[in-house]
C-alpha cells in the first residue's frame, strides 16, 4: 500500500517550453493604448499553459519583470463568406501587466 502513495507523488505534470508558450503578439487599437498608457501587453499563448508559465517564459524571453497575468479564453465567431460559412480559430489570451520602471516595445524588437 505505501509503494502506491510514493508512486503517486512522484508523477508530475509536463510544463511547457518558454518557446512554446508564448505565439504571437495581439496588436489591436485597444491593446496598443494598453500599452502605452497603462504597460499592459496581450499576446495569445498556448491553451494548457497556466500564469505561472506564462510569467515565467515572458520573463526568459524579453528580460523584464511581470507584475501580473491576467488570461482568458477567446471562442471562435461564426463567419460566412458568400454560401460558405466557417468558424475561426478560438485561442487563449493573456494581458500581461509589467512592473514599475519596466517596458518593451514589441514592434521596435521585431523589425
Amino acid at each position: 500500500m505505501a509503494k502506491k502513495k510514493e508512486a503517486a507523488k512522484v508523477v508530475k505534470a509536463a510544463t511547457i517550453k518558454s518557446s512554446d508558450c508564448i505565439i504571437r503578439p495581439i496588436l489591436t487599437e485597444e491593446t496598443m493604448s494598453n500599452m502605452q498608457n497603462l504597460n499592459k501587453i496581450t499576446v495569445e499563448v498556448s491553451k494548457n499553459s497556466n500564469k505561472v508559465e506564462i510569467k515565467n517564459a515572458f520573463e526568459s524571453l524579453f528580460g523584464v519583470k511581470v507584475k501580473q497575468v491576467n488570461t482568458s479564453h477567446v471562442r471562435g465567431r461564426s463567419k460566412r463568406v458568400g454560401r460558405y460559412s466557417g468558424t475561426t480559430s478560438s485561442y487563449k489570451k493573456a494581458i500581461i501587466t509589467l512592473a514599475e520602471g519596466q517596458s518593451l516595445d514589441l514592434l521596435k524588437d521585431n523589425q
